[in-house]
């Protein structure tokens, strides 16, 4: 394992046993073959994939649980979605799914379109419950939708507990989720790089009020979905006072999909759409892609799992 995996998972673990110390990662981080599924272009491919802790525990049956972390003094929830067939002999991928604005893990398990399509393929899912903001439960991405919650360290607390009780592989963990929480897809591609391999947001752009401060500590593929006829975060971008008393400016589609180029030093031009309506560019560094998948006359929808997950799990930390 590399010593960037190591760190990352020594991290991770730190956010649930701070106290501990890093050096307890050790009794738990160990190499195992190559992650089903191949590497991506800036990711594993024949190197070893990192797992788990949970790869050395009791084998979870599959379902949905609710689980609790601590964050600071807050504590959090999430549900914990293992599908049929896991029996914690092999590292699975994780995709971690945010719900929308006033929703709960549990309301996007049932709303997601995820599950249906990352349950074949064996894939471990989470899906985190927000905070109460002024429009109802939602995400913290920086001048929107809640305030004075750190929803970065959530999100890693949610990977380091989903490992501990899971078998997962470190080096495959995915963000996916429908308006603020594609806002907060997006914030964690930003952000947590070091934990998140790939994104797909739905139903949200970048921000003007902090697009600047987006600088993820490596490349990463990013892949939009986004509809014309969006009624809450309108295509082309522009001001939007949908959360009371914070009022931010979306970049807009077309203009999160140059800025994400620029960000992950892609050259060229995208390429035209295809029959799914998605653009792409695909020299960019480390190897990464950058995709707009536009849906003429669609809203505020969560985008296609079916186009996603190919995508994402081409590319690995």
């Amino acid at each position: 394992m590399s010593a960037r995996r190591y760190g990352s998972w020594c991290a991770l673990l730190g956010v649930l046993a701070a106290q501990a110390g890093c050096s307890r990662a050790a009794l738990y981080a160990v190499t195992a073959g190559p992650a089903d599924g191949g590497g991506g272009s800036d990711g594993g491919g024949d190197s070893p994939a990192a797992v788990s802790a949970g790869c050395g525990a009791v084998p979870l049956s599959p379902g949905d649980t609710s689980r609790t972390v601590q964050v600071g003094s807050l504590s959090r929830t999430y549900v914990l979605h293992i599908p049929p067939g896991y029996d914690g002999t092999a590292a699975a991928p994780l995709v971690v799914d945010f719900h929308g604005v006033g929703g709960t893990g549990a309301s996007e398990r049932t709303s997601s379109p995820y599950p249906a399509v990352l349950d074949p393929a064996g894939v471990v899912m989470a899906f985190p419950d927000g905070t109460k903001g002024p429009a109802g439960t939602a995400w913290n991405v920086g001048p929107c939708c809640v305030a004075n919650v750190d929803d970065v360290a959530f999100s890693r607390a949610v990977v380091a507990d989903a490992g501990a009780v899971a078998c997962l592989s470190v080096d495959r963990v995915y963000a996916v989720g429908v308006l603020t929480g594609g806002g907060m897809a997006h914030y964690l591609a930003c952000r947590a790089a070091d934990v998140f391999a790939a994104v797909a947001p739905a139903a949200f752009d970048l921000l003007a009020e902090n697009v600047d401060e987006c600088v993820p500590s490596r490349p990463i593929t990013e892949i939009s979905f986004r509809g014309t006829s969006d009624p809450r975060v309108p295509y082309d971008g522009g001001s939007s006072s949908l959360i009371p008393n914070m009022s931010v400016t979306f970049l807009g589609a077309e203009g999160t999909f140059s800025r994400w180029a620029e960000i992950d030093g892609c050259t060229g031009s995208p390429t035209a759409p295809d029959t799914n309506g998605c653009s792409r560019y695909t020299s960019c560094s480390g190897g990464v892609e950058v995709w707009l998948c536009t849906k003429q006359g669609g809203g505020d929808d969560p985008g296609d799992p079916a186009v996603a997950w190919p995508v994402l799990m081409r590319h690995t930390l």
